[in-house]
């Protein structure tokens, strides 16, 4: 009973199984973890004393881990010294690593080089010096033996006096292990960017709470003698007799925006003791204020007002507000502040928002002032001489308050939260909530504009060419005489780009899209941000740049996931030759045709100097793509069906009929499968008619190779190195109605011995261009393979300076058809969407083009180059049909009639002798003549005993015998195997 298993769902689903994946990590880093806290007990109780297998002695093991951790140890210590301490220090840190799961992806490529580390730690611990203590129970230095010898071996090679070659190299050792220490422990550059940082700002954070604690101890001692003083202060004040203390003038140099009230009329109020305030901001931030030794305080804060400056007419406001700024600012020249900027900023920020608060004496009590009246006086005309004591609590809505200007810098500000917040103990006022100067906001600076991640490049119409602007002109049509001479077919037989509908994407859609990507990724844990998006005709390319550390394989393997994630139908993902970016192509959903004639129409195609151009259709950009087959200088196309490989087959072919005439390039198609290229059965372009036997097919291609060869022959008469010199000497012969000439050696006369020369002389041909077009490979391959791998190998190998070029395209892309032979004579090669990865690494050594969209998207890789995604044209049948048509209007074609009937035989023997497919050389002929001597000699014939006297293969051995059993030299074998000698010894 059979089952039915295939389509079963998996045992464990993804999710479980990344879990026992990261639960198995954490038990591994887990025992790394013991086995190294295992080597450290072992290590760090380590003496010469315990016994080992080095040593016997009768005391009692001490290593903590017994007899074994005393072996162990002891062996670790003689080898490498204390170079064994780095087997304790990578297996805690990967034990770390798996644990925590950071970077434990990377640990098989570090830990290989832990070896060589601990060699060089071995080789550092050797350089140094030991104490008398190591030397008087070990009998080498602290690098074991291992770091004496070698470093006993490096100092000798080195140039330089021992004691400077030593220190030198402990330095070189140093630096090396620290650098390979990190390396083998699986650090990276931005780990250890961020250890150092971590480093630095311990050593800031131990220095800071250092002199914080010294100023805690300073400011202690400073707040017990002031207490002291106070206590002493009161003492005296409640001793009888004492003498009063004289009355001290208050300090007036705020009274601007203060008013002093009496204070024998006013109520007295406890105010609630505060704490004192600790000091704002850090370290750095008080460290001027603690180095600044405080000045003594001014006798008298009073303000003498310039004569000029009351002259100037000035609001009241104006001057008061003045004053308030040159108090300032003497204030803080004078006393050494302790309070940043910033938090000088939040309270100036605090004070604009309402009124000042009531500062209160925290030290005894104070008394609070009456209430001042809520309107404001009326406001006078006439300037005072004095400036008012107090400032009204409210301005009145009538009065027009000018505003101040904004402060230079923030200083200003700084300066005026100081005067708010220093006041004298035995001062109560309130502050006008005007008393601050109300800034005006700071203009706000405009944003940098974010850089755009869509890049709409406009796609403009490419520039036509000189044929197609020239077409576009009405011309006059004129009676046509019969024999016309031959003319290129128009560009109006294909059909207008001009109906095509154009698809375009909003910037918005192509943003959200890329953010959209940004999360699947994420979800995959892909780090990385898209920095472009180039939208195409067909296809949307994404760029994104991908976090430090993260493999581009990483990426390429989740091309599937990202499609499923996006909706998308495929997904193809790669990297960008020359930048550090990975682009992620998705496809347009309403997909743009592309037009031949939009391509033909071109200054590449039709202004271009290639000589053999090919139309291939547009980039995922939107610009065209025209490829020269004549520097390729052959062409591999592989596609499966329905991927648009014949109708890119018919756009090359266009493509050649559009641009050179019957004299500039001829054509030999194949198509095993009777109607791709059939229909262009009659155009004067033919060598032959389009060959649809296989068995034809292997004579066009062994009479193509007889024309390299003939062609190669006349090149080497002429001197020329390949077909483009060959014409022009022929061009120039033309012109001039000349006939080419050579002068050789036929050689010497008899009497004289001089040599002899004759002269020869042959007609100028022009040589076209030969294309041979196979549509179906695998086809031919089942038929006659050898056959047809020897010509193609042939043709492929030599046949670009005569100018015989091939293209050939299977559907099937697999190592029986496309063999390594054919795929390395043929650099250029051109997928169309496969069905498997592996059917893609065959055609073009990498993995891609089975996400390609079919109906044309293809990967070109030129000459063994990158990799370019390319969407071909679209012609139809009908467009086909009038431009053969119209070729086929100039009469019928010059054929050629050996292409399919064969060379005789005599060249057909020469023909099989270069491609090695079999024939009578004179090398064989030898090897006959040998093995019937050894026949009649011997009186013996058999394939094995011709085999072994001749040294040559079986096969060949074989075939000799067959060769003699024709001749009548032996007879046919019996029914035991064995042959007779028909003919007489000699």
């Amino acid at each position: 009973m059979a089952y039915q298993t295939r389509g079963r769902d998996p045992l464990l689903d993804s999710n479980m199984a990344q879990a026992i994946e990261k639960r198995g990590k954490e038990l591994l880093g887990l025992a790394l973890l013991g086995m190294a806290v295992l080597s450290v007990m072992m290590l760090a109780s380590y003496t010469a004393e315990d016994p080992s297998w080095l040593s016997s002695v009768d005391t009692p093991v001490q290593n903590w881990l017994g007899q074994t951790g005393a072996t162990i140890a002891a062996t670790l210590f003689m080898v490498v010294g204390w170079g064994g301490w780095g087997v304790a220090a990578v297996l805690a840190a990967w034990g770390i690593r798996f644990v925590l799961h950071k970077g434990q992806e990377r640990a098989m490529a570090r830990v290989i080089f832990a070896p060589i580390w601990i060699a060089v730690l071995s080789l550092y611990a050797a350089s140094l010096t030991p104490g008398a203590e190591w030397y008087a129970s070990h009998s080498f230095g602290l690098g074991g033996i291992f770091g004496d010898t070698v470093l006993g071996a490096v100092l000798g090679v080195l140039p330089i006096a021992a004691p400077m070659g030593l220190k030198l190299l402990s330095l070189c050792l140093g630096i090396g292990m620290l650098a390979l220490g990190a390396f083998v422990m699986g650090f990276e550059r931005a780990e250890m960017a961020r250890a150092i940082k971590l480093a630095l700002l311990g050593c800031i954070m131990a220095y800071s709470a250092v002199i914080a604690l010294a100023t805690r101890g300073a400011s202690g001692a400073a707040g017990a003698a002031r207490s002291a003083q106070a206590r002493r202060s009161e003492r005296r004040a409640e001793a009888p007799g004492a003498p009063q203390p004289a009355l001290v003038q208050p300090r007036m140099g705020r009274s601007a925006h203060a008013k002093v009230y009496n204070e024998a009329d006013a109520p007295v109020l406890q105010a609630p003791v505060r704490a004192p305030e600790k000091p704002a901001g850090g370290l750095l931030a008080r460290m001027p204020s603690l180095m600044r030794k405080p000045e003594p305080m001014p006798q008298s804060e009073w303000v003498e007002i310039d004569a000029t400056a009351q002259d100037r007419p000035m609001p009241g406001e104006d001057r008061i507000k003045e004053k308030i700024a040159d108090v300032i600012k003497s204030r803080v020249r004078q006393a050494p502040s302790m309070h940043m900027p910033q938090v000088a900023s939040a309270a100036m920020r605090a004070t604009r928002r309402g009124p000042m608060p009531l500062v209160l004496d925290t030290a005894r009590p104070a008394r609070l002032p009456a209430e001042p009246p809520l309107t404001a006086p009326a406001p006078s005309t006439a300037m005072p001489a004095e400036p008012p004591l107090t400032a009204p609590r409210a301005a009145a809505p009538s009065m027009h308050v000018p505003p101040a200007p904004e402060p230079a810098d923030a200083d200003d500000e700084y300066d005026v939260d100081l005067y708010a917040r220093d006041f004298d103990d035995d001062e109560a006022v309130i502050l006008d909530e005007h008393a601050p100067l109300p800034a005006q906001p700071a203009p706000r600076v405009a944003a940098p504009e974010a850089k755009k991640v869509v890049q709409h490049v406009p796609r403009k119409a490419p520039a036509p060419s000189t044929r197609a602007a020239a077409e576009a002109q009405p011309a006059l049509q004129f009676e046509q005489s019969a024999a016309t001479k031959y003319e290129l077919p128009p560009l109006s037989l294909l059909s207008s780009p001009d109906n095509i509908t154009r698809h375009h994407l909003s910037d918005e859609a192509l943003e959200e899209n890329a953010r959209m990507l940004e999360a699947v990724l994420d979800d995959y844990g892909v780090k990385g941000e898209i920095v472009s998006v180039r939208p195409g005709p067909v296809v949307t390319m994404y760029e994104l740049e991908p976090a430090p550390g993260l493999k581009a394989s990483r990426v390429i393997g989740l091309a599937d996931d990202i499609a499923r994630s996006m909706s998308a139908l495929s997904a193809r993902v790669s990297t960008v030759p020359g930048r550090s970016v990975i682009g992620i192509e998705l496809p347009n959903d309403n997909r743009e045709m592309v037009s031949l004639r939009e391509i033909l129409s071109t200054r590449d195609f039709g202004d271009g100097n290639q000589k053999l151009p090919l139309a291939l259709g547009k980039d995922i950009g939107g610009d065209p793509m025209v490829a020269n087959l004549a520097k390729m200088p052959h062409l591999l196309i592989a596609g499966t069906t329905g991927s648009g490989k014949s109708v890119a087959i018919n756009t090359m072919i266009l493509s050649l009929l559009y641009k050179l005439t019957p004299d500039d390039c001829r054509m030999i198609m194949i198509d095993p499968k009777m109607l791709e290229l059939s229909v262009y059965d009659g155009i004067p372009h033919l060598l032959s008619p389009v060959v649809t036997d296989p068995k034809k097919a292997v004579v066009a291609l062994k009479w193509t190779v007889a024309e390299m060869e003939e062609r190669y022959r006349k090149m080497s008469k002429m001197g020329v190195r390949n077909i483009d010199g060959y014409n022009s000497r022929v061009a120039d012969a033309l012109s001039k109605n000349e006939m080419f000439s050579r002068t050789v050696q036929t050689g010497f006369d008899d009497d004289t011995g001089e040599p002899v020369f004759e002269t020869e002389k042959f007609a100028p041909e022009k040589m076209p261009y030969i294309v041979v077009i196979v549509d179906e490979m695998a086809d031919l391959m089942m038929v006659a393979g050898k056959e047809i791998e020897a010509c193609i190998q042939r043709l492929a190998q030599m046949a670009r300076a005569s100018g015989i070029h091939i293209i050939m395209a299977t559907q099937r892309p697999s190592v029986d058809v496309i063999t390594g032979t054919i795929k390395a004579n043929f650099p250029t090669r051109i997928s169309f969407q496969v069905t498997s990865k592996i059917d893609s690494r065959t055609i073009l050594g990498e993995m891609g083009a089975e996400q390609l969209l079919g109906m044309g998207d293809m990967l070109y890789m030129a000459g063994g180059a990158k990799i370019t995604r390319c969407h071909g044209p679209f012609v139809s049948d009908q467009e086909v049909e009038e431009i053969v048509n119209h070729l086929k209007a100039y009469g019928p074609p010059e054929y050629v009639g050996s292409v399919l009937e064969g060379p005789d035989e005599d060249k057909a023997g020469s023909i099989d002798a270069v491609l090695g497919l079999g024939g009578n050389s004179d090398g064989e002929d030898a090897l006959y003549d040998q093995a019937v001597q050894i026949a009649i000699t011997d009186r013996k014939c058999s394939t094995s005993y011709i085999q072994r006297k001749l040294a040559i293969g079986y096969n060949k051995a074989a075939r000799l015998v067959e060769q003699m059993e024709d001749q009548g030299v032996v007879s046919a074998a019996n029914h035991v195997g064995k042959r007779e000698i028909l003919v007489p010894e000699r």
